[in-house]
């Protein structure tokens, strides 16, 4: 019967293979407690339920049996028009007046802008969204009045139906007749609402033009037609043109433009039917953002670039509506036509119930939104109260509207009120006793503030109200209501189970000394190797000092913003260190020093990759001078751009051919490499074909842009199931030499980097040869302290703070690429390289590759260079184990490390769950090492039996313990 050290030492297959389901079972029940969606309730608000509240009575709604076209509130509008622009950023619609600088994306859509400072039914809005920022999360909070919890980011890529209450229900099952066209996202949401649909594809980013020509294309038809009571017109050419270009870009002015033009003739059409009679007599127009964007043309987290976007909301009855004094919230300057413009502020989670009460419909059942003043007063205006008008009182018209809205506001927190009662009542958690009793006290006072009597809500015979209790103070009331329970869901909505996260957090706990055992193999003298060399020793306590300190550093929301920063000082302190033993060992000098420098260019990098992050960061407001005198538009920098990613192409390729010539690569491990500088010719010439500079001049305009992606992707699934049934073309059955094991890398490293390239861009060889000059540093200068003499007894096989630097190195990698973890971080547009339509597992699969190829999958399977040193190269039975046991020990140091930086993540997600920045950059840090750690184990268990196999445990270890 096995024991249990020789299974330890048998098994390390096995051992990696139980560590990656642990870390998954852990992952998912901490992910359970902590991500956990909101309770969705089966129910929905009906025109009936509004007897239940305490706001109307049979006898004092005089309008309850006039008509069935409305049931909580009086319809303000007979139609509706909402255009989405989306990625809408505040300032694209603001004048440029109102930032303390101007730029070229600003002031284009003048046509708004005319209207905000010539008319009084006409105002912009600055709308703040809730992050994250995702498109299918704001739609989601803007049909339901909700907030939509994280988890439903990942759900952004295939948008499942909402079971919940919400805007677009209600309009179609009170017999609202509902068109819309573009963004297909809305039909995804809401299959069967629409009287009429014209959807379009909205995921290929790379098209800027497909979904707004669907748009323009039935949008101005539409607004002749009466056979709709609410319009929606969802253009993405901005979003795309964010994604692909950025802000700053001519493709982005040119749509700013075009939708100049759009909407002065959707106005125009509007204005000119707007008369007694006409079509478009009592029409409300709505021009709004879903979310905002960066500079860099990126979305989905909390930054105030994302959450605030704008509304423009104009009415076209006459005579025209004006907002109340009294809630006039706006601010005003003077525009580029030295007229006034005001700017108020709104909230997107108010957009349902604003929109239901103009609309006359039931707010959606889980709307905890208020009905904006500003927005309501612009669409309800002074409707039929001319006549109502008694006396001779001041203002009376103004008190008589105040009326109308204290009774929208009172069935407004009646329906906020029933839902938190019944969301709690239902849900496993809800809120707490202590904040129910908080609600329900406020909600009693608004409630005391009602009207001398139920009985006078409408009629305004008794004016001692106004006197008695003024309007003011009643809607004040409601408001101090309202807002509380929003900013109540905001900060405690989530139902974290701390029970569940914490058996999750102890489950991938239990790893961590599970990686240390699995370590620990008996030498001759009956120590572990582990400890049997002092400067082996000193080297694993100060390798996992930097793991500590880099796991340490996740506890401060600050170090996650510069995380590639902390990454990137921790990697140059190692190499101080190295530089230091070369120095005393006076030996390897140069590839110390050309470590350091490589650090530093990573250091430049990843601060330049942080300012596409934010470009107000501090190292462009303080380094900015240099970087403007830069002419990027300079025929020298624009010929090097080009030119600089395929020389560097050529020189990958050109090391590929030298190191199979010199190891004396045969058969399929040949094959293998030629196919990739086959693909990196290819990637060459798809590149020049792109360049406007290179295609003119090497005639390559006539290449399809998508045949050669998907040509190098074929190539690279080809290698890959080439090299993973290598055993079939080989009789070999395990590594015979570090020469060997040396061509296996290669060849995996060779298969996978054409692929991981292309998708990066012209980033991707520079990257590549960056990896590759770190790697051979990180492995010549290990081997600084080992001499020709140098025995295996009592000696760690491998050097820990290699592997440490190895896995700095590549979380360095993650940050040069342009990547950081938020969801505004991934590079959307590599999904489509090679392809223009969406499909969700093959564009899946191309993003992951593209964020964790070089910071994952290039480190992984390059492991296995740290050991092919110019000592020991095999040639007998004892260096082929000896070479086993520095590959499993390897592999075991490096996700011990992921492993230790992802359980430092979840404590600190944990620490901070209540933070204020939990959602918006904790819970993505979190999302992204788990997908990580995930991704690593895989990684490794799929190395370790591509490199050894399972013959790695057996009579070779054991021979090994008993060497002489």
């Amino acid at each position: 019967m096995m024991e249990v050290g020789d299974w330890w030492r048998r098994g390390k297959w096995r051992i990696m293979v139980m560590l990656t389901m642990l870390h998954i079972v852990g992952i998912l029940i901490f992910t359970r407690g902590f991500l956990l969606t909101r309770t969705e309730l089966p129910y929905y608000s009906n025109c009936s339920d509004v007897s239940e509240s305490p706001c109307f009575t049979v006898q004092s709604n005089p309008y309850q049996n006039q008509s069935n076209s409305h049931c909580w509130t009086r319809p303000a509008v007979d139609r509706l028009v909402i255009i989405v622009l989306d990625a809408l950023r505040f300032d694209f619609v603001a004048p440029s007046t109102f930032f303390k600088e101007s730029k070229p994306w600003m002031d284009k859509l003048r046509v708004l802008q005319k209207l905000a400072s010539t008319k009084t039914s006409a105002r912009i809005f600055k709308a703040i969204a809730d992050p994250p920022t995702t498109s299918l999360q704001r739609l989601k909070g803007l049909t339901t009045g909700g907030l939509p919890t994280f988890i439903d980011v990942g759900n952004s890529f295939g948008a499942p139906a909402i079971l919940e209450d919400n805007l677009i229900h209600q309009l179609a099952s009170n017999g609202k007749r509902v068109v819309m066209m573009g963004d297909d996202t809305w039909v995804q949401l809401f299959p069967h609402h629409f009287k009429k649909s014209y959807p379009y594809p909205s995921f290929n980013v790379k098209d800027l033009h497909t979904v707004d020509n669907g748009c323009i294309e039935h949008l101005l038809p539409s607004l002749y037609e009466e056979d709709w009571d609410v319009l929606i017109a969802h253009f993405l050419g901005v979003d795309h043109a964010g994604h692909i270009l950025g802000v700053d870009s001519v493709p982005m002015i040119e749509k700013l433009e075009q939708y100049n033009e759009i909407l002065d003739k959707v106005i125009e059409v509007l204005d000119n039917q707007s008369g007694p009679g006409g079509l478009h007599e009592n029409t409300f127009l709505l021009v709004m953002g879903d979310h905002g964007q960066t500079i860099n043309g990126d979305h989905g987290g909390g930054s105030a670039e994302e959450v605030e976007t704008s509304v423009f909301a104009m009415s076209f009855k006459k005579p025209p509506s004006t907002i109340p004094s009294e809630f006039d919230t706006s601010s005003c300057e003077i525009d580029l036509d030295q007229k006034k413009t005001c700017i108020s502020s709104f909230q997107q989670l108010d957009f349902a119930a604003t929109v239901s009460a103009l609309l006359g419909v039931p707010f959606p059942f889980g709307s905890i939104g208020r009905v904006s003043p500003e927005l309501y007063a612009l669409g309800a205006g002074t409707w039929n109260l001319e006549k109502n008008i008694e006396g001779n009182c001041p203002n009376q018209k103004e008190e008589e509207w105040m009326q109308n809205y204290c009774n929208v506001l009172c069935i407004n927190s009646w329906q906020v009120k029933r839902y938190i009662d019944v969301y709690s009542a239902s849900s496993v958690i809800g809120f707490s006793s202590e904040d129910l009793l908080h609600i329900s006290d406020m909600y009693a006072q608004a409630e005391e503030n009602w009207s001398c009597s139920s009985e006078n809500l409408l009629s305004f015979k008794d004016e001692s109200c106004y006197s008695s209790l003024p309007l003011k103070r009643k809607i004040d009331a409601y408001f101090k209501f309202l807002l509380n329970v929003a900013e109540l869901a905001r900060s405690k909505w989530t139902e974290f189970d701390l029970n569940m996260m914490g058996i999750g957090f102890v489950i991938i706990l239990i790893s961590l000394p599970i990686y240390f055992l699995a370590m620990m193999t008996k030498s001759v003298n009956g120590f572990s190797l582990l400890f049997g060399d002092s400067e082996i020793f000193v080297k694993l306590v100060f390798a996992l000092f930097m793991v500590v300190i880099r796991a340490c550093s996740f506890l401060s929301n600050s170090y996650i913003l510069e995380e590639g920063k902390v990454a990137s000082f921790l990697l140059a302190t190692t190499a101080m260190f190295k530089l230091r033993n070369s120095i005393k060992g006076e030996k390897m000098l140069m590839e110390a020093i050309v470590f350091l420098l490589l650090i530093t260019i990573l250091r430049f990098t990843i601060e330049v990759g942080l300012s596409k992050q934010a470009a107000t960061s501090l190292f462009m407001s303080t380094h900015s001078s240099w970087l403007v005198e830069i002419d990027p538009g300079h025929p020298v920098w624009i010929y090097m751009a080009e030119i600089m990613p395929i020389l560097a192409l050529i020189f990958l390729a050109y090391l590929l051919y030298i190191i199979m010539a010199r190891s004396s690569c045969r058969s399929i491990w040949k094959y293998v490499v030629l196919g990739t500088i086959l693909c990196y010719i290819l990637i060459a010439v798809h590149w020049a074909s792109e360049s406007d500079v290179l295609s003119s001049m090497l005639m390559l305009q006539g290449i399809g842009r998508n045949c050669i992606p998907r040509i190098i992707y074929a190539i690279g699934l080809g290698q890959l199931l080439l090299l993973a049934f290598s055993p079939l073309f080989h009789k070999d059955r395990d590594l015979e030499s570090k020469m060997h094991l040396l061509i296996k890398t290669l060849a995996m490293l060779s298969s996978c980097s054409s692929t991981i390239i292309v998708l990066s861009g012209k980033q991707g060889p520079l990257v590549a040869l960056v990896t590759i000059t770190g790697g051979y540093c990180i492995m010549r200068l290990g081997n600084i302290e080992r001499g020709s003499t140098d025995k295996v007894a009592g000696i760690l096989t491998f050097d820990p703070l290699s592997v440490t630097q190895w896995s700095l190195l590549a979380t360095c990698l993650f940050f040069v690429t342009g990547h950081w973890c938020a969801f505004d971080g991934l590079r959307y547009g590599a999904a489509f390289i090679g392809y223009d339509e969406f499909v969700l597992v093959r564009q899946a699969i191309l993003l992951t590759i593209d964020t964790f190829g070089f910071s994952h999958i290039i480190p992984v399977f390059g492991l296995p260079f740290l050991v092919a040193r110019q000592k020991l190269l095999g040639r007998t039975d004892q260096d082929r184990r000896l070479l086993h046991l520095q590959l499993s020990q390897m592999y075991l140091m490096y996700g011990l490390i992921t492993a230790a930086s992802v359980i430092a993540t979840i404590l600190c997600v944990i620490i901070q769950r209540r933070h204020l920045m939990v959602w918006g950059l904790f819970a993505p840090k979190f999302v992204f090492d788990v997908v990580g750690l995930i991704l690593t184990d895989i990684l490794i268990c799929l190395a370790w039996f591509y490199y050894v196999g399972r013959r790695e445990d057996g009579t070779q270890l054991t021979t090994l313990d008993h060497r002489d």
